[in-house]
């Protein structure tokens, strides 16, 4: 009976482990700098202006360590990434 409750426990602990890694897949500090590169190629892959999407996307997954996900909008997953703006009050990062 003490082997079915620990391995119950231990199936539970597994599956609320594997819940909150996927709840902060694209949040805040999701990622580490050397994620960067490929999450902004899968970011500017549908964009015909890949170089400086790519170029603008890896500088702030530098600085926020997110990259929101899909190809186009969803920023409010990464708020770093959403409200940094140019100096003329335009989104920076793609």
């Amino acid at each position: 009976m003490a082997m079915v409750k620990f391995s119950a426990a231990l199936i539970l602990a597994l599956i609320a482990i594997s819940m909150l890694q996927a709840t902060n897949a694209y949040g805040p500090g999701s990622l580490k700098s050397f994620q960067c590169p490929s999450q902004c190629t899968r970011r500017c892959s549908k964009t015909q202006y890949h170089k400086p999407c790519m170029f603008f996307c890896q500088k702030c997954c530098r600085k926020c360590l997110c990259v929101p996900p899909g190809f186009y909008g969803n920023k409010a997953v990464c708020p770093c990434y959403n409200n940094w703006k140019t100096k003329e009050g335009g989104p920076k990062c793609p």
